[in-house]
């Protein structure tokens, strides 16, 4: 039996599944993490550190009964959260405090308000690929908000991550980026005819140091969800969550992309041959055909409403169209509630 590992990393905790070559689900592990917040800023913050631990820990808690050898990938789902790391790969302050182990601008912090507010003024043209409109919970604006208030954060800046991408440059080593992050998080412009930094946004935004040295700073090798990260976990990776090293590893995506990959996937033509014991019948052209009809309402502490065409779709307020984040050839776009899910605990 062969076996593969899906991590998900929410907002309040890890999760991981590891999942037969036949697609049950075979053992399943969670694990808390640590959020540091205070709710009258809307400040919210976590560590990269604390983050990979809990993964480690759910990954070692699902593999434990099964031969190492017998497992052949992995992959990462996250938040979109911004981790902040120096040129050494360490952890780096994004708070007031200088408390280097809470480098994680959670998703739902809101402390670049004003900071969203000035590249909205700008009008920018690449705005019309977020509903025209910036949301202070994408990363451009906390990046900018860094630049603005921590300057000794600024100076010492080697690597910008959203989380998804972390975990696979934690995991592999390598510091290609996954074109779901970029595009919906962080304003990258991806379509059939090319993938590029707009250059020109970014200095309009005041944050011209981004596009030096190739933007190696925020990524500068893009590939599409699943696609082999690296070379497969690296020693030390494969040490820390008892695998083997070169264990392969799929480049990730945004935890909501992973929920409506599964969900606009489903169709009920599609079983195994002998009723479980052998791999499900897939059929690619059966899985996609009629998904431009098909709504994902994905809830989680956010709920988010999505849903996937072959041809760009622009709408006021509407996340997207962002290019093959989810799917390879279709655009994505994205609406829903944020923290709605929050609503439940008060």
């Amino acid at each position: 039996m062969k076996y593969f590992i899906g991590v998900d990393v929410g907002t309040n905790s890890v999760r991981a599944a590891l999942v037969s070559d036949i697609g049950n689900i075979e053992q399943t592990a969670v694990e808390e993490i640590k959020i540091w917040n205070s709710p009258a800023k809307e400040i919210y913050e976590q560590s990269s550190d604390n983050i990979w631990q809990a993964c480690c820990s759910c990954i070692k808690e699902v593999t434990k009964s099964v031969d190492v050898s017998d497992v052949k990938g992995l992959g990462f789902d996250a938040t979109c959260s911004l981790v902040v790391l120096d040129r050494d790969g360490k952890p780096l302050a994004i708070n007031h405090d200088g408390e280097n182990e809470r480098n994680v601008i959670m998703w739902m912090d809101h402390r670049a308000w004003e900071e969203a507010e000035v590249i909205n003024r700008t009008r920018h043209d690449v705005l019309k690929y977020v509903g025209g409109k910036i949301s202070l919970e994408m990363e451009i604006p906390k990046i900018l908000w860094i630049k603005q208030n921590l300057p000794e954060t600024w100076q010492n800046v080697g690597h910008f991550f959203d989380l998804p991408d972390f975990l696979t440059w934690k995991a592999t080593g390598s510091l290609s980026r996954s074109v779901c992050s970029l595009a919906c998080k962080f304003c990258f412009q991806a379509n059939d005819q090319e993938r590029t930094w707009n250059d020109d946004f970014l200095c309009k935004v005041g944050l011209v140091e981004l596009t030096q040295y190739n933007h190696q700073n925020i990524g500068n090798v893009v590939l599409n969800p699943g696609e082999p990260c690296g070379q497969g976990l690296t020693h030390e990776s494969a040490a820390d969550l008892d695998l083997n090293p070169g264990t392969a590893v799929g480049t990730s995506v945004v935890d909501a992309y992973a929920g409506c990959l599964g969900t606009l996937g489903c169709s009920t033509g599609i079983s195994s041959i002998d009723g479980g014991s052998s791999p499900p019948n897939l059929d690619k052209d059966k899985c996609v055909h009629g998904i431009e009809t098909r709504l994902a309402m994905i809830c989680g502490t956010s709920t988010c409403h999505m849903a996937l065409s072959k041809e760009p779709l622009f709408c006021n307020g509407i996340w997207g169209p962002y290019y093959s984040t989810m799917i390879a050839g279709y655009w994505n776009n994205e609406a829903g509630q944020s923290v709605a899910g929050k609503l439940r605990l008060n």
